[in-house]
């Protein structure tokens, strides 16, 4: 994981010394939603945003760089900090309910995308000054994520990795594919307003702390006891059904706890703002720089990147 990072800081820091002609830095705030184990509607676990609870929509705010390598293709680096939550509370599913785990996680994503566009208008009004566009977009990548999720307990938010729920500590990092859609209009050639909605799928079942069966109790400690199963906590429950939640080999031999066959993922939604950086044409020195320089290297125009 280390190994990724640096190569990705390294891509992204040659392209911006070595290229430093058409890209634009910039800010994104939007929503987030999750979907995984916790919450959801009325049936078992589905995919996608079919199971997906609007009442725990939550924010991310990131920033950005952005580097055009081809006519219609872009590469970005963005790191966000984003929020996900869920409650079973929340569910009609009365196997959920029943379980009643909850979850907040704040997390950090990294990710590296590329970007190609589908569609493009790069004169709006037909102006023929080439000052104002629109650019649509499909994207995909890979990205890293920093992950930490944590219960309501108590009157408090407690981190639920260290205590091992499952009887298994899972990592803080890992793997995330981000795909999506997106576009932004340009305004003046320097001003940036666009919108993107990012799906990333991870490599891990653990944003919720959620992933397969009960731990045996022997092996927790009384707080990790505590939050691993939280049915007790209900009152006016029917007994029998209460025995299909937490670890017991005899009264419950399936041991489920969540639904190990599906990873977890997160959607964003966002609106950006970014500012085109100023830097060397190529294309006119090539062409002009000998005649408007007086022979004299180096004395080349400086334009605001095409977009």
């Amino acid at each position: 994981m280390k190994n990724f990072l640096i190569i990705l800081f390294l891509i992204c820091f040659t392209t911006v010394v070595n290229a430093q002609r058409r890209w634009d830095y910039g800010i994104a705030l939007g929503v987030s939603n999750y979907l995984g184990d916790i919450g959801g509607k009325e049936k078992t676990r589905r995919d996608f945003v079919a199971d997906m609870k609007m009442a725990k929509t939550r924010w991310n705010v990131g920033g950005f760089g952005r580097f055009k390598v081809l006519p219609k293709v872009s590469i970005k680096l963005a790191l966000d900090y984003i929020r996900i939550e869920g409650d079973d509370k929340l569910s009609t599913n009365p196997a959920r309910n029943a379980r009643n785990l909850n979850f907040r996680n704040d997390m950090f994503d990294l990710g590296f995308t590329g970007e190609y566009f589908f569609f493009e208008d790069n004169d709006l009004g037909n102006t023929y000054r080439y000052k104002n566009g629109f650019r649509a977009y499909f994207f995909g990548g890979v990205g890293a994520m920093y992950t930490n999720p944590k219960a309501n307990y108590n009157g408090g938010w407690v981190k639920l990795r260290p205590l091992q729920t499952e009887g298994y500590k899972y990592k803080s990092v890992v793997m995330n594919i981000p795909v999506g859609i997106g576009c932004y209009f340009t305004f003046e050639k320097k001003h940036r307003i666009g919108f993107e909605a990012n799906w990333r799928t991870t490599f891990t079942d653990y944003l919720d702390d959620i992933h397969d069966g009960w731990a045996d109790p022997s092996t927790l400690s009384s707080e990790g006891l505590a939050l691993s199963n939280r049915t007790p906590e209900l009152t006016g429950l029917d007994p029998e059904f209460a025995k299909n939640f937490g670890y017991d080999p005899i009264t419950n031999p399936t041991n489920k706890r969540g639904d190990k066959t599906h990873k977890d993922s997160y959607m964003t939604m966002s609106l950006s703002y970014s500012y085109v950086i100023k830097g060397k044409s190529s294309f006119y020195r090539g062409h002009y720089g000998h005649f408007f320089g007086k022979h004299k290297r180096g004395k080349v125009r400086k334009i605001r990147a095409k977009f």
